[in-house]
């Protein structure tokens, strides 16, 4: 590279840090026990041991230099192109076979997940070109001849599109070619320059290489089970944005080989540009161990170019934070430390006992399917015990999920619950093992068809009356509060003496004993499922053990009519609202199931509708708590009385949770005192709308300012 003054950034005192972490094979992922191996300046890194710099790439000023990096010779910065490769390939997929003795194989896909800082600068404020890429590649090869200009360092002419490429790359293109939409775009290439997604950063107020020199932080997370790509990009120092700036489907096995290397690529053209990486940081998911017994490798490169001596101390001292608290998140260790510290902890199972058991997750074996994962039954070798595996995506939130669920049912002992036996995390696969319940889910034998059998009114009854009994040990019997936050029928398991247990903790949460909601800011919306919701969920994003109740109201009524809770019945969208109304025309058992034709008990049927109808009271607080419904399902205290219309849906409704202000009467017309800011509500929310209503109502201010409360019109 020819010698000169940098300009990627500003005039500073360069320093610089690289690190490799190595990951012991009988690990997942980067922990305390990992050996950090620091090199305290970059000048000091040997091209083809720690890092492989090909064609016209180089390393000076604290930084990855892709392309020339010179303004003593301008001239030199046009028409080129350069790679930077870590010299290690990386295993990024694998043919597991099957264990039943067919050829049957299953194919996994490394997730990954890099974070790199850049800065992309025009000299002189002159027109940039051509573009930078963060790329995989099948080999260690220098970029081809005729790879400057349009073809990113990537390929050349005639290679351009060959499969044989067998590379991907994400581009961060700064010149409008005739197959690119703009001059300031992210890419997904596949095998080609020609991008099979793009994205314009302009909308996103980014420039990839602004006239001041900017640096910027590029997030490229890879979920290897979804075959999902996402790629995300800020101001450097700046949070990770919510949204990403690209986000398409990918499979890396139809494109990569098994063994592919890491790295950047970029070039120059007529018009040229500085492509300067300033940090870097990858790890990639480990599929298996090297049957020589080479361990396997987890990456970590940090490189810094910090503006002052100061700015690296403090950036490592907050790297190394953030990696302890990574390191602490993480499954495979909190599991593996925490949880096995706790009493009744259960049991942990290697990954082989699981594949075995659901026949190498054979499709025959599975029971369902859900937004956290999927669900397969199992037999256990050697023991004859059947086990129902949950398998949790990894996605965004599949860890989080899954550890968020071991830890709130570790330690939950009801005979109402799933019984949880043990779990797995291994090679990237979170897994929980329940007892098997061989009669399935409550919603199978309501609306299942044909091949169930009527569920008798025995047995809706005494199904009722255990789910009533298991929430109120989540809400009032455990030592924490827990809200489960998706109460349905397809997620009431029913044992083999259909007895109701409750499971599926996926969105459950537990609370504090000083708190009384669960902001939920995870998932990026109400949790559940429609027609379980309660209606303040939707402007408070918060769930209570108000709206659990309201969850189990509609579980209620669904059982005692046979229908869902958003059902066809003319006149109304939520069988609530038809139950209502036939309440107020005085013949509420009209509403009963009519396969049951006259083997039910009236007086037991009447008390059930009625409870339905007062846990999916509109207003939260009017809901009855969870020891009052056992009560009144015991048959110890009478049904609630019910008003023969539904109540109008007042917001704010007063206090949420009935633990808050105890002092308060909670009555109506408190509430129906208070005043109100005008709002409008998202089209899910206007679903809750009175019972005379055909179509959807919006809820709306009415009355002088000052006065009325937001009703239904």
């Amino acid at each position: 590279m020819a010698g000169g003054a940098h300009y990627c950034l500003p005039t500073f005192a360069v320093s610089l840090l690289f690190l490799l972490v190595l990951h012991l094979p009988t690990t997942h992922s980067l922990s305390s026990g990992n050996v950090p191996v620091f090199f305290p300046s970059f000048t000091n890194v040997v091209n083809g041991t720690d890092v492989v710099l090909l064609k016209d790439a180089g390393v000076g000023q604290g930084a990855l230099q892709i392309t020339p990096d010179t303004l003593n010779q301008i001239g030199y910065l046009a028409n080129k192109s350069g790679r930077v490769l870590l010299p290690m390939p990386f295993k990024l997929w694998e043919d597991v076979p099957a264990t039943n003795g067919t050829n049957a194989t299953t194919r996994y896909v490394a997730s990954f997940n890099t974070t790199f800082t850049i800065n992309i600068y025009r000299p002189n404020g002159t027109t940039p070109g051509e573009g930078f890429a963060f790329v995989i590649v099948p080999s260690l090869d220098a970029p081809p001849p005729g790879s400057e200009g349009r073809y990113l360092g990537l390929t050349n002419a005639s290679l351009d599109g060959d499969p044989s490429n067998h590379l991907v790359a994400v581009e961060l293109d700064t010149v409008k070619e005739s197959f690119d939409p703009d001059d300031n775009h992210v890419g997904l290439d596949v095998n080609s320059v020609v991008s099979n997604v793009t994205a314009n950063l302009t909308a996103f107020g980014i420039e990839i290489a602004p006239v001041n020199a900017t640096n910027y932080t590029v997030w490229v997370d890879y979920d290897g089970a979804a075959r999902h790509i996402r790629v995300y990009m800020s101001v450097a120092g700046k949070r990770k944005l919510s949204v990403p700036v690209l986000s398409a489907p990918l499979d890396l096995s139809d494109v990569v080989l098994q063994n592919s290397y890491f790295g950047f690529a970029a070039s120059t053209g007529t018009t040229y540009q500085l492509n300067c990486v300033l940090a870097w940081n990858l790890t990639v998911e480990k599929l298996s161990d090297d049957d020589d017994g080479t361990p396997a490798w987890k990456l970590g490169v940090i490189i810094a170019a910090p503006v002052a001596f100061v700015a690296l101390v403090v950036g490592l001292v907050v790297g190394l934070y953030m990696r302890r608290r990574k390191v602490s998140d993480d499954p495979s260790m909190l599991v593996a430390g925490t949880l096995k510290s706790l009493p009744g902890t259960p049991r942990e199972f290697e990954f082989r006992e699981l594949r075995k058991a659901t026949n190498n997750f054979d499709e025959k074996m599975k029971l369902g399917q859900g937004g956290f994962g999927v669900v397969y039954r199992g037999v256990l070798q050697g023991e004859n015990k059947e086990v129902a595996v949950k398998m949790f995506s990894r996605g965004s939130h599949g860890q989080d999920d899954f550890l968020k669920e071991l830890t709130i049912i570790n330690r939950l002992r009801h005979k109402h619950l799933v019984p949880l036996v043990g779990w797995c995390h291994n090679k990237g696969m979170l897994l929980l093992v329940y007892d098997y319940m061989p009669n399935g889910s409550l919603d199978q034998h309501l609306h299942g068809g044909r091949d169930r059998p009527l569920l008798s009114w025995e047995r809706r009854y005494n199904i009722i009356t255990g789910v009533a009994s298991a929430l109120h040990y989540l809400h009032d019997e455990y030592d924490q509060r827990v809200v489960h936050r998706d109460l349905k029928t397809s997620n009431v398991m029913v044992d083999a003496g259909f007895n109701a247990r409750l499971g599926d903790f996926g969105l459950a949460r537990a609370l504090d004993t000083d708190k009384t909601s669960y902001a939920e800011i995870e998932l990026g919306g109400v949790p559940g499922t429609l027609g379980y919701i309660a209606p303040e969920c939707f402007h408070t994003g918060k769930a209570t053990r108000q709206s659990d109740v309201f969850g189990f109201g509609a579980v209620v009524l669904e059982v005692v009519c046979g229908r869902r809770p958003r059902c066809d019945v003319p006149g109304a969208q939520f069988l609530a609202d038809w139950v209502w109304k036939l309440h107020g025309e005085g013949r509420i058992l009209d509403a009963v199931d009519q396969r049951l034709a006259e083997g039910f008990d009236q007086d037991d049927a009447k008390r059930l509708l009625l409870l339905g109808l007062a846990c999916s009271h509109p207003i939260p607080a009017e809901r009855p708590k969870t020891d009052a419904i056992v009560q009144i399902l015991s048959r110890s205290v009478a049904p609630p009385a019910v008003a023969p219309f539904k109540p109008a849906f007042v917001w704010p409704a007063g206090p949420i949770d009935e633990d808050e202000n105890d002092d308060d009467d909670h009555g109506t017309s408190s509430r129906l005192s208070r005043t109100s800011t005008s709002m409008s509500l998202s089209m899910t929310s206007s679903h809750y709308a009175s019972s005379s209503a055909v179509t959807p109502k919006r809820l709306s201010r009415e009355g002088p300012a000052g006065g009325h409360p937001i009703a239904e019109v």
